[in-house]
């Protein structure tokens, strides 16, 4: 396998192959997307090279998407970008420079000047940092098989197994009623509510992991023992130990940015999907952040009515039932941790009793959902034990499963 190219060098590549197009991808400069192909499985030999390296491309814009793309505004607006730049829509290949950047500049709604000076940067970046983690995970994302004797995953004479293909083994014993803390491995059954005693960033096998995030979206620093700041230490991707793409901040901020809320409060209960970064090597598909603390104090200290912790857990399950559709993900269970108990100032109990309570409620809408609440101190168990044989837990429709954490 060729080194790896920098961060720099594939960004100068993609530059040029906008310019040119892939009709005429042979007479581009791309020493570093071919090493990146090799890598990732996409590409054998020189046989392959431009079809592997085109595949490359298609895999990384729908990694920044999070899933299947279409060309839609509630699709991904920088993956959407990405894939109008390089012609990647169904009938775009061949589409003019001009033409492929006129159409990218309209998912933003701004100039092509202005989307030339500034949005464009963004996708070329997020391209190649989403090419890298490609390349360093050594995973087809597409239906390719291999080549005899090849390395890449799945491939006829290769040990690697192929991820794609993998099931995950059902538990050997169902999950026994009653509100215990589960091990990390387990996996909640459908219509129960699971507690885990463990810290949310080594959750496995989970399709979404809520964060609590202010309700100006900005992301906790990564040296922080927040679940904002953990969660975007996690999904981080790396090489030699150094963040190459900051993934849930960056996601957070095109989010913004093509709301135009950046700067700018949202309301409280916003939940905001980004794709899982390094997380996604753990299971989990997406990252939702629910925008439940307002600073006060001057930033200070925040404050989280207990409305907005059952207004963030609706519009996550709204959100989620939406993303199942719109970009074919199979999404079936759902991991929150005890929002606005931390620097939100909400009483533990209070916390605990508003999230369980708005979990019973869509699970008595929908009871194919797996739920699981998350926490590191072992004395929220206890909260979440007195929360579900409440009031709350108490007008639990007949037929719902209980929950189970």
């Amino acid at each position: 396998m060729d080194a790896l190219p920098s961060h720099q060098e594939l960004a100068e590549e993609l530059r040029c192959l906008r310019r040119r197009g892939f009709p005429r991808l042979r007479h581009c400069s791309r020493d570093g997307l071919r090493a990146a192909a090799v890598a990732a499985g996409f590409s054998a030999d020189a046989d392959d090279e431009l079809e592997g390296i085109e595949e490359l491309l298609r895999a990384a814009v729908q990694r920044l998407g999070g899933g299947e793309l279409r060309d839609a505004d509630d699709c991904d607006p920088l993956a959407r970008a990405a894939a109008h730049s390089f012609g990647l829509f169904a009938y775009r290949r061949g589409v003019a420079a001009a033409d492929r950047r006129k159409a990218a500049a309209g998912v933003y709604g701004v100039s092509t000047e202005r989307f030339r000076k500034s949005q464009e940067r963004e996708v070329l970046d997020g391209l190649s940092s989403a090419v890298l983690a490609l390349a360093r995970s050594g995973t087809p994302r597409d239906g390719r098989s291999g080549t005899p004797g090849d390395g890449r995953p799945g491939a006829p004479g290769s040990s690697r197994p192929d991820p794609r293909t993998a099931v995950r083994t059902p538990l050997a014993d169902p999950v026994p009623r009653g509100l215990r803390p589960q091990p990390a491995a387990s996996r909640p059954a459908p219509g129960h509510v699971t507690v885990r005693l463990a810290p949310i960033e080594q959750i496995r096998d989970i399709d979404i992991l809520v964060s609590s995030e202010n309700v100006y979206l900005e992301m906790s620093k990564t040296f922080r023992p927040t679940v904002s700041g953990v969660l975007r230490r996690a999904a981080a991707e790396r090489s030699d130990g150094e963040v190459v793409d900051d993934v849930l901040a960056r996601e957070l901020a095109v989010w913004l940015h093509a709301h135009r809320r950046t700067g700018l409060a949202v309301r409280t209960g916003t939940v905001v999907p980004t794709s899982a970064g390094a997380l996604s090597r753990q299971g989990v598909r997406r990252v939702y952040h629910a925008a439940v603390a307002t600073p006060v104090d001057h930033g200070n200290r925040y404050h989280v009515d207990p409305g907005t912790v059952t207004e963030a857990v609706r519009q996550s399950f709204e959100l989620a039932r939406a993303e199942r559709k719109t970009l074919a993900l199979p999404l079936t269970s759902i991991c929150f941790p005890l929002l606005g108990a931390g620097r939100g100032g909400l009483p533990a109990a209070d916390a605990a009793a508003h999230l369980l309570g708005a979990v019973h409620e869509e699970l008595r809408r929908d009871p194919s959902w797996s739920v699981l609440l998350v926490t590191r101190r072992r004395e929220y168990v206890g909260l979440f034990r007195d929360a579900n044989s409440g009031p709350r837990a108490s007008r639990r429709p007949p037929g719902t499963p209980a929950p189970q954490p």
